[in-house]
């Protein structure tokens, strides 16, 4: 990685992710305070991925909470960094082969 903006934007994101997501609030989200508010709240259905490793915005098997939602919050801004990186490496490959 040659642009330190690219590389401040991910270190800025992974600090985001890690410490100050711990702090955001636990009240629902939109979506879910409206089902409250209309009544339909009752009728929805589990997740398929419920118990997931990263269900409920932590990680499965740390207890300690704060842990658990700065670790999940790191491994998804990672992992959406992965795909994005390689999906744009790939398509500046493929973008050469072209020319």
């Amino acid at each position: 990685m040659k642009n330190p903006l690219v590389v401040t934007g991910l270190v800025v994101s992974l600090v985001l992710a890690g410490g100050v997501s711990y702090y955001a609030s636990s009240d629902p989200d939109g979506l879910e305070k409206v089902a409250g508010d209309v009544g339909f709240l009752d009728s929805a259905k589990e997740s398929a991925v419920e118990d997931g490793p990263l269900a409920g915005y932590g990680v499965a098997g740390v207890d300690n909470e704060r842990i658990s939602g700065g670790l999940a919050g790191v491994i998804g801004v990672a992992s959406t960094a992965a795909v994005s990186f390689g999906l744009f490496y790939a398509l500046r490959r493929f973008k050469k082969d072209k020319l």
